[in-house]
């Protein structure tokens, strides 16, 4: 594979047009000697931001559950160990360039790059940590006696799913979790309309990460925003790992398919403070996705400021003109209802916001369940869902949450939404059914361990047998 220097990419395409640029402007030079020249600018047919060029078909549906998937990277070593050498030292995750097969279709100079925050903490290299990434923070690791569904407590202490510390080796790039960008390195190509799809990692504490794979399905379930994913073979430089579940990732074209409006992440380094109108006090707490350059942060400033300042009266009575209520109070109950941690009041702050220009109100999006159905399964309704799955207090919290289920004709709503998700999802036997059709689109896949992902099913079930039972006193006679 011959892969380019890391040229930019406008440079690359233009290249031509900018050496004719640079002979104009050596001849005139040469003509006029020492005079001043004012240079007319000419404008290529460079892709401003999120303008499609290129959108590669492809030969299947990459979310398509019912066939089988195959996934192969290959990149030169010299440039993933520069990568590494980054990362280890200042935990920059820089974009390696690599060639990518998607079920038959070759697509060049893809970029790659490690993703995960908490998921990397267990990462190693020749045997060593990353420095003051190598451990959990203090107080991050499951309380004594929270269990891994079934009863199994997972290997090491930590969560069942790839969450804190996972065991992960930079020797075995198979088995990593991965971004890839179709984009990178060819401004304006996509893939089947993704600019990005995520490859989840494979770990000893679960072989098919059903766990985040069920709260994917279930958020969907809920006529909730949530991302697609399947399973597929996985081929890095000629190394073979299990079956991978690759994840739409919440990039431009998953914005265009929600609508008319503008769609927000909240980024784990923020919070959701108001500091003032200057936009750019806000870089570290939100990153715009879609519309770069067309619209920008002020509707997001003006929620913030809002949530903060009403009062408790003011909040109940202009809420529902800022967002969609119905919506939260379902976001809420399927977060508790499955059990994870790590929602937007969680540590990794994992949410996004978009914004309907229409109705000029926002949404929240479910973002990140690697930590779902993960820990004590007798949780109920009001109680609040501890780090590792146990009961406890929240180590980050957010207003607009809090606020939320402070107010109660807002918490009529919340537990209506949970009563309705209850009865479908869990009593119902809804969960268990995408569990099943989960399993069954794993094994399609060459590379399968159909003993070890029965086995991480059966421990689900298990869960959600125990979850269905602990909750139906909260909603009987209802």
């Amino acid at each position: 594979m011959a892969l380019r220097h890391r040229v930019p990419v406008k440079l690359r395409l233009h290249w031509k047009l900018v050496a004719l640029c640079v002979a104009f402007l050596a001849a005139c030079w040469g003509v006029f000697g020492t005079g001043t020249i004012r240079p007319y600018v000419t404008t290529g047919q460079a892709a401003s931001p999120g303008t499609v060029v290129r959108d590669i078909a492809g030969t299947e549906d990459l979310f398509d559950p019912s066939v089988s998937h195959e996934v192969k990277l290959t990149f030169r070593d010299e440039a993933y160990e520069d990568m590494l050498g980054e990362y280890f030292k200042d935990g920059e995750k820089k974009y390696v360039e690599a060639d990518l097969t998607i079920d038959g279709t070759t697509i060049p100079s893809v970029g790659i790059r490690l993703k995960g925050n908490s998921t990397l903490r267990g990462l190693t290299w020749k045997g060593q940590g990353r420095t003051g990434g190598g451990n959990p923070p203090e107080g991050a690791r499951p309380p004594a006696g929270v269990q891994r569904p079934g009863g199994e407590r997972p290997a090491g202490g930590q969560p069942r799913g790839g969450g804190f510390g996972a065991a992960l080796k930079a020797e075995e790039p198979e088995n990593l979790p991965w971004l890839i960008s179709f984009d990178e390195f060819a401004e304006g190509r996509r893939y089947q309309g993704r600019t990005q799809v995520a490859v989840r990692p494979a770990g000893v504490a679960s072989t098919a990460v059903l766990n985040e794979a069920l709260g994917i399905s279930v958020v969907g379930a809920a006529g909730e925003p949530t991302q697609r994913s399947t399973y597929g073979s996985f081929t890095v430089n000629g190394r073979t790992s299990a079956p991978r579940l690759l994840v739409e990732y919440l990039d431009e074209g998953y914005a265009e398919s929600l609508g008319d409006g503008v769609l927000y992440k909240s980024l784990a380094t923020g919070s959701f403070t108001y500091k003032g109108e200057d936009q750019t006090e806000y870089v570290e707490d939100f990153k715009q996705i879609d519309k770069v350059g067309g619209k920008d942060l002020q509707p997001v400033i003006d929620l913030v400021r809002w949530v903060n300042e009403a009062s408790g009266e003011e909040f109940a009575a202009g809420l529902a003109d800022r967002l969609d209520v119905e919506s939260f109070a379902r976001y809420l109950a399927l977060q508790n209802l499955m059990i994870n941690f790590d929602d937007m009041a969680g540590p990794g702050r994992n949410y996004y916001l978009w914004y309907d220009l229409g109705t000029e109100k926002f949404r929240v999006i479910t973002w990140d369940l690697n930590l779902a159905f993960n820990g004590d399964a007798t949780a109920g309704p009001d109680d609040t869902i501890g780090m590792g799955g146990g009961r406890g207090p929240m180590r980050t919290g957010h207003p607009l949450k809090e606020k939320f289920l402070a107010d109660a004709g807002f918490k009529k709503l919340y537990q209506e939404q949970y009563r309705e998700l209850y009865a479908e999802l869990l009593a119902g036997g809804g969960a268990t059914e995408l569990l099943d059709g989960l399993v069954t689109a794993y094994k399609l896949n060459g590379g399968a361990d159909a003993a070890k992902v029965d086995a991480e099913a059966t421990s689900l079930r298990t869960l959600l047998r125990t979850r269905t039972d602990s909750l139906r006193s909260s909603f009987s006679g209802s």
